[in-house]
């Protein structure tokens, strides 16, 4: 029925691609004009909406370089209450900077976290602020072309590739195929763990990539989860039941882990970005109780538990774990593509 709808949305989708096409001309043309910066800046983006594992990718990143440079990450802070210019602290919450730099600020409090709209405006302000800071990784960027960064990665969907996709609204594309040509590196993310080299090939071809760019193939790998509050760890065990809560865009590869490590599950399903209320806690603490069986715990992503942290006093009586996930290379290709982000680097402290 979905689909069906979608196919009615294909003259305003004419009308958007028209647009987005004009508006890469006066880029490609220099009548817009793009700020370059003689610093190393690693954009991490996509050209569909949402979740393609831009945060995990943020995250390899920043592990990749933070014990060697002085790294930071500039996003929008999708879903803030606020606005302009702003460094993560202390006494950040998420309503303020939003869910994902909040998660990023928590994991790695000695990265610098910032968050502004206009990221034009917002570089030289992280950089005035904190003028040791030597590396940014660019959140969510791509689309942003009033910046040229000197490293681009394009994320895709192993499960929605760009290439099968239509633009907005009809499908999920915010840009035209086309913009996949501006990224050194296209990462097709969440693919099957046992992926072999014939779709490898396939996927390649249909990409089609440039000369200058390079493919690379990630399926998301799940730790250990640990518990909201305290960071006590504990196991997936097949005898396990799981009420899952999830508000993130794609929750297929989190599904299929489930499907294979515990006997059985329940989801709470939430829009991207939700913002958990009172009502949503009685609604998880009422299904929870409904689970009979004695080995039973509430699992939810990094992302949602920030929001859900709010709700401190009440949920310290409630088992609820978080589960962190991050980016395995398939075929080896891990140190390649690290070889990349350290020579990009490099070059600019030689």
């Amino acid at each position: 029925m979905l689909k069906s709808f979608r196919y009615l949305l294909f003259p305003f989708s004419i009308l958007y691609s028209i647009i987005i096409n004009i508006r890469n001309w006066l880029f490609d043309k220099k009548i817009l004009s793009s700020t370059t910066f003689n610093f190393p800046l690693i954009c991490v983006g996509n050209i569909a909406v949402g979740g393609t594992g831009k945060t995990p990718m943020v995250e390899y990143i920043i592990t990749f370089f933070k014990d060697r440079y002085k790294t930071a990450t500039l996003s929008r802070g999708y879903k803030r209450k606020t606005r302009g210019f702003a460094i993560a602290n202390n006494q950040s919450t998420a309503i303020e900077i939003g869910d994902e730099p909040m998660q990023l600020f928590r994991k790695y409090p000695d990265v610098i976290v910032s968050v502004g709209e206009e990221r034009i405006i917002a570089i030289p302000q992280l950089l005035q602020e904190n003028p040791e800071t030597q590396v940014i990784v660019l959140d969510d960027a791509f689309q942003h072309r009033a910046i040229l960064a000197g490293l681009n990665i394009l994320l895709t969907d192993f499960s929605n590739l760009f290439t099968r996709d239509h633009i907005l609204p009809m499908g999920d594309r915010r840009d035209v195929k086309a913009s996949s040509k501006r990224a050194e590196l296209i990462v097709v993310t969440k693919c099957p763990k046992d992926m072999d080299v014939q779709e490898k090939e396939s996927i390649e071809k249909e990409i089609n990539k440039s000369t200058n760019q390079k493919i690379f193939f990630t399926s998301l790998e799940y730790g250990m989860p640990y518990r909201i509050l305290t960071d006590e760890r504990k196991e997936i065990t097949s005898d396990m039941y799981v009420l899952l809560l999830c508000g993130i865009a794609n929750p297929a590869p989190l599904k299929e882990f489930l499907n294979n490590n515990v006997y059985g599950y329940d989801m709470l399903r939430y829009r991207d970005h939700h913002i958990f209320s009172t009502d949503d806690l009685r609604e998880i603490k009422k299904q929870f109780e409904s689970i009979s069986s004695p080995n039973k715990i509430i699992l939810t992503t990094e992302k949602d538990a920030i929001r859900l942290e709010k709700f401190n006093n009440d949920l310290r009586d409630l088992p609820i774990y978080i589960i962190p996930v991050r980016h395995h290379f398939l075929f080896e290709q891990g140190s390649f593509f690290n070889s990349i982000l350290n020579d990009f680097v490099t070059q600019y402290y030689k």
